[in-house]
């Protein structure tokens, strides 16, 4: 093969970027994205079993954000008002569908 002509398994660009030469890619990017990854310092804090199970649950609690009260009464409104919306539905539907057996069914 002439070295104008790449080998079978030779590596072809996708993108434009690639086509075109531009590169998203720079080496300090790069460097720190195949950097080792960290462990945690303290692993006694860790996989103590059950025990340690209620502390861990208690640390994860505090990083909850939690919504506010009017915040809850809209999510507690609208949800009410989809529910009521699809018990409408589901009995229309079910409505319909007694009527159209009956009407089959009579005649």
């Amino acid at each position: 093969m002439t070295e104008n002509q790449p080998g079978r398994n030779a590596a072809k660009p996708t993108g434009k970027r690639q086509m075109s030469g531009a590169s998203s890619v720079t080496s300090e990017s790069y460097e720190e994205k195949r950097a080792p990854a960290t462990t945690p310092e303290d692993k006694s804090t860790t996989g103590n079993g059950a025990a340690a199970f209620p502390g861990e649950v208690v640390q994860e609690m505090r990083k909850v954000v939690w919504p506010t009260s009017q915040q809850m009464l809209n999510y507690t409104l609208i949800v009410f008002g989809f529910l009521i919306v699809m018990t409408a539905l589901v009995w229309g539907v079910d409505k319909g569908g007694a009527w159209l057996v009956e009407q089959i069914l009579v005649r």
